[in-house]
């Protein structure tokens, strides 16, 4: 794959785009979708489906408040990589296949306001289609692990 193949494809599943810092250009009113964990506790995801949506993430946010997280839903299982660029606070990224069994967790993941090229990406190693970010420590604090099943 070319490697401007690959920085678009990137872009595009990442947590944070490519594009210059500053506010988006494009913004929209997500859906909140009530999220129950293994444990019961609830969080309030907002829900992330466009492609523009999901590549902006939590790119320029200051904050994500216990109780409050976000939900991508992909069109289809896939392996998708999470970037951090232009992500302020540490995440737990938290990856479910199709059963919305998790798969995979990218706990404390550090924020990346440096060069787009020092910015690592994470996860995407095992298929899945929806993806959770909660707030750093969150995935702890509730005891998630693979196997587990998400609500929502």
């Amino acid at each position: 794959m070319g490697l401007l193949a690959l920085t678009v494809q990137l872009a595009t599943l990442a947590c944070a785009p490519t594009a210059a810092p500053g506010p988006p250009a494009r913004l929209t009113l997500s859906e909140v979708r009530q999220v129950t964990l293994p444990n019961g506790a609830h969080i309030n995801a907002e829900v992330m489906i466009h492609p523009d949506d999901m590549a902006r993430g939590m790119m320029f946010r200051d904050a994500l408040p216990d109780g409050e997280g976000m939900l991508f839903i992909h069109p289809r299982p896939g392996r998708y990589g999470y970037w951090m660029y232009n992500v302020r606070i540490p995440l737990d990224i938290i990856w479910m296949d199709d059963e919305r069994r998790i798969v995979e967790i990218a706990a404390e993941t550090p924020p990346c306001l440096g060069e787009a090229s020092q910015c690592p990406s994470y996860g995407g190693t095992m298929d899945s289609q929806f993806v959770l970010e909660l707030g750093g420590g969150q995935a702890a604090r509730h005891g998630l692990k693979p196997g587990d099943r998400i609500a929502f």
